[in-house]
């Protein structure tokens, strides 16, 4: 389904669904389960496959030196390497400038077009003016799961008493769970195996609803 090339003169239903004005630029595209034939008037319902398929991720580096091509993200592929570890299939690897209106732009986009089991950030959880990965995250949130970033915190703090000052926050955006990070990798590793082990649970929860998930 596409309009690509074709201007858009009034916001349709799907802008009203997703927030953005995509068939013009992008379409919607769709993976044919089952042949068969669509009729005027028929109904169309789209509905979540509910078999065993791998949880669906995006990583975000955030950094303006990386986005110039002045500095190699290093953190990034290990958040990427991790999760592939754990069987995560990754959608998207995006590397931003330190920019709040792009990075909540992506997250939207994530969220509710891409409808991701999960996005991580990595950067911009310090106090540089110029830091402003928490302040998108919790602009797009929809809820806060603080225990995420309190774990995080004080598992870090095992290995520097400068973690006490990271700013990272972890929220729930629609069905999608959002996780800052920092920016170095070794504290990427680090930092991820305090959840990461755990973290089906809750992502089952989202995709399914706790009925579904209790007959897993």
């Amino acid at each position: 389904m596409t309009q690509i090339g074709k201007e858009c003169h009034a916001h349709c239903a799907v802008y009203h669904q997703v927030g953005d004005c995509i068939m013009p630029r992008e379409g919607v595209f769709a993976k044919v389960l089952t042949g068969g034939v669509l009729h005027p008037g028929d109904e169309l319902v789209i509905e979540e496959r509910k078999e065993n398929r791998p949880y669906r991720a995006a990583v975000i580096t955030l950094s303006d030196k990386g986005s110039r091509g002045e500095r190699i993200d290093e953190s990034g592929p290990v958040i990427v390497g991790e999760l592939e570890k754990r069987g995560f299939e990754i959608t998207e690897t995006l590397l931003l400038p330190d920019d709040e209106e792009q990075l909540k732009k992506q997250l939207v986009r994530l969220s509710d077009q891409r409808r991701l089991d999960i996005i991580i950030t990595t950067g911009g959880t310090g106090f540089a003016p110029t830091d402003i990965t928490p302040e998108a995250t919790l602009a797009v949130a929809d809820r806060l799961v603080p225990g995420i970033a309190e774990a995080i915190r004080a598992e870090s703090m095992r290995q520097t008493k400068r973690a006490i000052y990271s700013r990272a926050v972890s929220v729930l955006r629609k069905k999608t769970l959002i996780v800052n990070l920092p920016g170095s990798p070794k504290a990427c590793r680090e930092c991820l195996a305090v959840f990461m082990d755990t973290v089906a649970h809750p992502l089952d929860l989202l995709r399914y609803g706790a009925s579904d998930c209790a007959e897993k």
